[in-house]
């Protein structure tokens, strides 16, 4: 029979957004916050970054990605917040009733409140449609870090990088940092997706940059020995002993889609108000599930909020909303975060704004707009994965309405 618990929050995730809502949550004088993280160690994808910069904004100095992952979890343990390292959440029930997966065999939790911070993962090779062999080499960012950062291992010496997120950066810099030497970042697009001036960083270390190109097939028998690539209807053949997928993130949310939550298409994570509630009232959602991706000081930040909100809810101070109001995602909009509004009250929790990303590459000029009524228009830069944000104040709501949709005009 699986042994049964109870707590005032659990926090599915000990990444920073996990253990900053737990703090929140300490400091408000909750008595039993529990985090739940699968791994053996706690402190999230920082762990696996062994370069700076983390840590300014919370602790006030610049720490590789591992220190920052032990001061967080350190500050948390000191603060009274119960670490369950290999506890695996598998079920999420209506009210709060967890089940889970831990050392010594299956186990309930029923928590008052829980807070689904379970992160980011980057899209894998099976997903992505590339063609050609199955060799050893084909790695993401996270293994990459992992092998290089926790087991001190080199997986390769010459690899080619493929995308220009910011992680694609990272990972050029653990390569640097490691002795390997990439031969190419590739990237699809006219330019990187990145802010402009990495573009300058594989020029720096050496590393050419492939803009317009992409990856069609992996050769090699046992390990990567070249890839295919394609530019203008050419192809070409490049020597390399390894491929690293950087980025394409999707929020780690399989838990949200095998339970009773309702899941938001174009995030990928769960439906969330600006307070960060869920569809059940008894979950909360914090950090990069809600979207791809956040920094960690990002994510730290979201996290701290949605646990004092979390605790304003536990003593009685969130009320009920009077009414609803659903934000819809119009031309050229990825993904709205929150993707309703629990009004008449604003703000708290995810922020005082409505972020945003670009599906494709836009116009810059924004939209708000019930019905027929424009209700705010504004001029963001709307490049893909960029973080866009509109202030809920500005916003001039109609009393009734039940939507507004949001578009970025050509």
């Amino acid at each position: 029979m699986a042994e049964t618990s109870a707590c005032d929050v659990a926090i599915i995730g000990g990444g920073p957004s996990g253990l900053a809502a737990a703090m929140a949550l300490r400091e408000a004088g909750v008595a039993q916050v529990v985090v739940l993280e699968r791994e053996k160690q706690a402190g999230g994808i920082p762990r696996h970054c062994g370069h700076p910069p983390f840590g300014l904004r919370e602790f006030g100095r610049i720490l590789s990605g591992p220190r920052y992952a032990a001061r967080l979890v350190e500050t948390a343990e000191r603060a009274g917040i119960d670490i369950r390292r290999q506890h695996t959440v598998v079920a999420l029930h209506p009210g709060g009733s967890l089940d889970l997966a831990t050392p010594d065999g299956t186990a309930t939790l029923q928590a008052r409140r829980v807070i689904l911070a379970t992160g980011v993962r980057e899209t894998p090779r099976s997903a992505r449609f590339i063609g050609g062999d199955r060799p050893q080499g084909v790695i993401n960012t996270g293994a990459l870090q992992a092998f290089t950062y926790l087991e001190k291992q080199r997986p390769f010496a010459r690899p080619v990088i493929i995308g220009s997120e910011l992680v694609a950066f990272s990972a050029l810099l653990t390569c640097r940092k490691a002795g390997m030497q990439p031969v190419a970042m590739v990237e699809a697009n006219d330019r990187v997706t990145a802010w402009s001036p990495y573009a300058l960083a594989p020029r720096l270390f050496g590393v050419p940059l492939l803009l317009e190109t992409e990856l069609i097939e992996i050769c090699g028998s046992g390990q990567v020995g070249r890839v295919r690539l394609r530019r203008d209807n050419t192809e070409v053949l490049l020597d390399c002993d390894g491929v690293i997928l950087t980025g394409r993130f999707v929020p780690a949310a399989e838990l949200v889609r095998s339970s009773h939550l309702a899941l938001d298409v174009g995030s990928g994570g769960p439906v969330v108000d600006q307070h960060g509630r869920c569809s059940d009232a008894a979950y909360f959602a914090t950090g990069n599930l809600l979207r791809p991706v956040e920094t960690a000081g990002w994510s730290w930040r979201e996290g701290r909020r949605v646990g004092a909100v979390v605790a304003q809810d536990l003593a009685g101070d969130l009320p009920a909303p009077d009414r609803v109001l659903s934000i819809e995602r119009g031309a050229h909009v990825k993904l709205t975060v929150p993707q309703r509004l629990a009004l008449p009250r604003l703000g708290t929790g995810l922020g005082d704004f409505i972020q945003l990303r670009a599906s494709d590459k836009a116009g810059g000029m924004i939209s708000i707009s019930c019905g027929d009524r424009v209700i705010w228009r504004g001029w963001r830069n709307t490049l893909p994965e960029r973080r866009i944000l509109i202030p809920l104040a500005d916003l001039a709501l109609p009393e009734g309405a039940d939507s507004i949709r949001v578009s970025i005009e050509d």
